[in-house]
């Protein structure tokens, strides 16, 4: 039996067949908690907001339409980003959890060099990533570590998928002028 699309699953639960819901949570819930954890280095935080957007799909569904292929996640991602939005704007927090906090979650063995370099280096990467203005730092979530299409990212933003290029390239720049920095200051 072939799998059914994002889009024939939004569409089934906007028809009213809300089991279709627990399909599309299964498929995206990891991708929509790096997203957040990307953005917030919260895990209770990233959690709740991927638990907040699917509440907001499910109450949103009549506002869902079809033109093609990849719509439900650019759409998935734009009320994701909303709710990232509200969130901190209700709560007028800004989120700067400790990076060594961070890091004992991923796992940190220090009895292998290789290891520590790549940690030292994630590290690095991660905190360049925090000094990014918060845009910037979406735009390249979404295009490196989600691996979306400028097209779809696109169609999150709400801008061109030119304008798209134009901002993962600015972010890059200065994420590398940034992270020269610290290597000099490490």
């Amino acid at each position: 039996m072939e799998a059914l699309s994002d889009n024939v699953l939004m569409m089934k639960v906007k028809d009213g067949d809300l089991d279709k819901m627990s399909l599309l949570f299964e498929r995206y819930k990891r991708p929509l908690y790096g997203f957040f954890y990307g953005l917030n280095k919260e895990q209770e935080l990233s959690e709740d907001l991927v638990q907040n957007t699917f509440l907001r799909i499910l109450k949103y569904r009549h506002l869902f339409r079809t033109q093609g292929d990849g719509d439900f996640r650019a759409w998935m991602f734009h009320i994701a980003r909303n709710v990232n939005n509200d969130h901190h704007r209700k709560k007028r927090v800004k989120t700067t959890k400790d990076l060594e906090n961070w890091q004992e979650r991923i796992g940190h063995h220090e009895n292998q060099s290789n290891e520590m370099q790549h940690n030292e280096e994630h590290h690095m990467l991660s905190m360049a990533m925090e000094r990014l203005a918060e845009d910037k730092r979406e735009v390249l979530l979404l295009s490196k570590f989600e691996e979306k299409k400028y097209s779809e990212i696109g169609a999150v933003l709400g801008c061109t998928e030119g304008a798209v290029k134009v901002k993962v390239f600015r972010a890059l720049q200065e994420l590398k002028v940034i992270y020269k920095q610290l290597e000099k200051s490490h």
